[in-house]
């Protein structure tokens, strides 16, 4: 299989592509501009006059994102200012060097955001316990915080497709919940729109974008690259039935967006009370139910059925 032509941060060439390679390039970084362009426009994600925050972590899912949203902005049909912050936090051994170095070779606004949330990961998590979840949250309110701040409209993520499929099932399997991770949400206080552009990009996609583009990749060196042993059991759950049935990601992750609630159970999604309610009176809750009380009822009266063979059975007539 060719590889990818490597780029430096400029976009230049590091060494001179054959025709084949140029071409394939060329082709994942249409496609990632098309599936990113999508997104946008199908949950309405950017419109005129938006400040968006792209938070960039120094990994090569918001590494592409801030690249592909680049590229966008410069034929988009909606004028947006465009910033890239990323949250230093402090973790020994850090190359503080590496994003303000890129960031200013491609021109980029960008701030870097510095806040000691190693420090407080380390003391509060036991040693040997996952430090992902409360890393995650300090790391978050610091960004929201600063993006309210600083009158950011949008708070733009670097989740991908298959970042959307893990959550769901990972929520279905140990949470009980139909729930995801959608491309475009409010946050829980109201005030922050966050949107997932890179929605319909698979991961191996992003992989070689960022291979060919020859981004400085940061890797996260907190908690030597932890990850939850749940997610982890449900991403290599499937990519086994990927492997078994080929595109089986890709249905699924379309099936995300082709909800149906008259076909599944919840009653606060769908009338199902009211669904074939012949009467004003309301319906006896549980509890009437099972209580086991007798209650008398009046008969009810069937209807009259006429006599004949007209359900091809022999009706004696008295």
């Amino acid at each position: 299989m060719d590889t990818f032509p490597r780029l430096d941060p400029a976009g230049r060439p590091g060494s001179q592509p054959g025709p084949r390679n140029k071409h394939e390039a060329d082709k994942l970084a249409k496609r990632l501009r098309h599936q990113v362009g999508r997104a946008i426009a199908d949950f309405g994600m950017i419109e005129d006059g938006d400040r968006v925050m792209v938070c960039l972590s120094g990994g090569k899912d918001s590494y592409t994102l801030l690249d592909v949203l680049l590229q966008l902005q410069k034929k988009a049909p909606v004028n947006f200012s465009i910033t890239a912050v990323n949250l230093d936090q402090k973790q020994p051994g850090f190359p503080e060097h590496v994003l303000p170095e890129y960031l200013a070779s491609i021109g980029v606004d960008f701030h870097i955001l510095e806040q000691d949330t190693y420090s407080v990961v380390t003391r509060v998590i036991p040693e040997g316990k996952t430090m992902c979840s409360l890393c995650s949250r300090l790391r978050r309110g610091a960004l929201y915080t600063y993006a309210e701040v600083n009158g950011f409209s949008k708070i733009a993520l670097g989740h991908h497709r298959d970042d959307l499929v893990n959550t769901f099932f990972l929520n279905l399997f140990f949470h009980a919940r139909l729930s995801g991770m959608p491309p475009k949400l409010q946050s829980d206080d109201g005030r922050h729109i966050v949107i997932r552009p890179l929605a319909y990009v698979r991961e191996t996609d992003i992989e070689a974008y960022a291979e060919a583009r020859a981004f400085p990749i940061i890797p996260c060196n907190l908690c030597g690259s932890q990850e939850n042993l749940q997610r982890k059991q449900v991403k290599k759950m499937l990519a086994q039935w990927e492997k078994e049935a080929p595109g089986r990601i890709e249905t699924m992750a379309r099936a995300l967006g082709d909800i149906r609630p008259s076909q599944l159970s919840d009653p606060k999604l769908f009338d199902f009370l009211g669904l074939g309610k012949r009467g004003e009176a309301a319906l006896p809750d549980a509890h009437a139910w099972l209580s086991g009380a007798p209650v008398e009822h009046e008969p009810i009266a069937l209807p009259a059925r006429p006599i004949g063979n007209h359900d091809g059975l022999d009706i004696l007539k008295s």
